[in-house]
């Protein structure tokens, strides 16, 4: 094998092993969501994959020929590709909602084999390149830059290319089957016969349930396994599922009709601050189904919202099933809720709401003291933030978070679930301002929670450490452990 053959091949198993790896953590999320947890299993089980591969490889090739040993290794790499998929979906629903055990064991089941055989492949190749021992430096450091410069090409390809453009499953299919084909031709050439019989058939076999197997997805956005089921019991009723959590509910027939906990706590605030019919200019951080803007528009006429929304598939999921029309009084910004508000003007708002925390994901840069600086600056002085917080158990993210916005705003209020929710995950509905809160259990729903100021919100926080962007450990805050 030349040298541009042998660093092309490891080039290419070692940007194969990264495309899985990324695609890896999206395959799960709709089992076990997405948080750090998540992507420390899924980092973890590959790159024991890759020391175990590179070790096996090594000693393979110091027992057999190499030259015999590459081919079939790509074609296995392809065809555990290809199962991957099947696995996912076999195991997936049986370790749903588990915690860090249940990732690591997911996640191993469908990746870490073929993490292994592609990365035994670079000391094959560097057993077939190595002629003496006086080139060993030369022949391992180079194919060791193929094969990082391999990883960085396919970490960054399909990060910034591939999930944006083309489904993940459709991907991973495409990856096998790529590697299926070139292990055959490298078959072929290094080893001389065919590959048997048997091997055709795996490889058609693997081919034909990665293609079968069902996914949890309607469609695969740049961030989320999402899809919208109709609710039987409502003929224009719509939720909004994404990855493993009931995100939003859509009345496309009436958008006052809010079905979700949190979304007429929302409304409830906003109502005993800021009182009806009184338009509102409304900054929305998140968008999900975009329930609370079209609510806000029909509710109070001549009202305004601006929705910050990271994802443009579900932007556009929204436009196609769940009725958004944008316009003068209901407009989209794409990207990064953290960067954008930057680039907002100062006492733009009256409410800013916060829809961006869900379950077991948590984006921590929106959760510290200096968002909260920022929150407190588009606000005009008599402005409400409305915030809701996914949690439960000792409530350690919700007590930070009201302490973070403690830290910024004069006056703070929690609307908690109702009394004997248990440790069950449920919403708390945060609200924040630099006037006084008008805010009392009057003007929350029946059954709707209980309204917690003044020193009731001091005793909630407990000593609870505010959030900063040097020290934000807001998934780990949320387990029990």
């Amino acid at each position: 094998m030349s040298t541009r053959g042998a660093a092309a091949l490891v080039f290419a198993t070692s940007a194969a092993v990264l495309v899985l790896e990324i695609l890896a953590g999206r395959l799960v999320a709709p089992y076990v969501g997405v948080s750090i947890e998540t992507f420390t299993g899924v980092i973890g089980t590959v790159l024991a994959g890759i020391a175990v591969g590179a070790a096996a490889g090594g000693r393979l090739a110091d027992r057999r020929p190499p030259q015999l040993l590459v081919g079939p290794a790509v074609v296995a790499g392809g065809v555990l590709a290809l199962v991957s998929l099947p696995v996912v979906s076999m195991l997936g629903p049986a370790v749903a909602g588990g915690g860090p055990l249940a990732i690591v064991v997911l996640a191993a089941a469908a990746f870490f084999a073929p993490s292994a055989v592609l990365s035994a492949v670079s000391p094959m190749a560097a057993k077939l390149r190595l002629n003496s021992v006086a080139e060993t430096g030369a022949v391992v450091g180079g194919l060791s830059g193929a094969g990082t410069a391999g990883a960085l090409f396919g970490t960054f390809l399909t990060g910034f290319v591939f999930v944006v453009a083309v489904p993940t499953r459709t991907l991973v299919i495409a990856l096998g089957v790529a590697l299926v084909l070139a292990g055959a031709a490298l078959w072929w050439r290094l080893a001389g016969p065919r590959p048997p019989g048997a091997v055709v058939a795996a490889v058609l076999a693997a081919g034909g349930g990665a293609w079968l197997s069902p996914s949890p997805c309607e469609v695969h956005t740049a961030y989320y396994c999402a899809q919208v089921l109709d609710d039987p019991n409502r003929l224009s009723g719509r939720v909004l599922v994404l990855d493993n959590l009931r995100h939003s509910y859509v009345d496309l027939a009436d958008p006052t009709y809010l079905e979700f906990r949190y979304v007429r706590l929302f409304a409830d605030v906003v109502d005993a601050e800021l009182p009806a019919p009184r338009p509102v200019d409304a900054l929305h951080v998140g968008g999900g189904g975009f329930t609370f803007p079209r609510y806000l528009g029909v509710t109070r006429p001549g009202s305004t919202s601006l929705v910050l929304e990271l994802d443009p598939g579900l932007v556009e999921l929204a436009a196609d099933q769940l009725g958004l029309r944008t316009g003068p009084g209901m407009r989209v910004e794409v990207g990064d809720a953290r960067t954008s508000l930057a680039g907002l003007p100062s006492d733009a708002f009256d409410v800013v709401a916060g829809d961006a925390f869900g379950g077991l994901s948590v984006p921590w840069h929106l959760a510290t003291v200096e968002v909260a600086e920022e929150l407190k600056r588009v606000l005009r002085p008599d402005g409400i933030y409305v915030a809701n917080l996914i949690d439960g158990g000792p409530n350690r993210l919700v007590r930070a978070e009201t302490a973070t916005l403690g830290e910024v705003f004069d006056q703070v209020a929690v609307v908690a679930p109702p009394a004997g929710t248990g440790d069950a995950p449920a919403n708390f509905v945060l609200v924040a301002s630099q006037a006084p809160l008008a805010l009392g259990a009057a003007d929350i729903g029946p059954g709707d929670g209980e309204v917690l100021t003044g020193a009731d919100v001091a005793a909630f926080v407990a000593g609870a450490r505010p959030l900063t962007d040097d020290f934000a450990p807001a998934d780990q805050l949320l387990t029990r452990r």
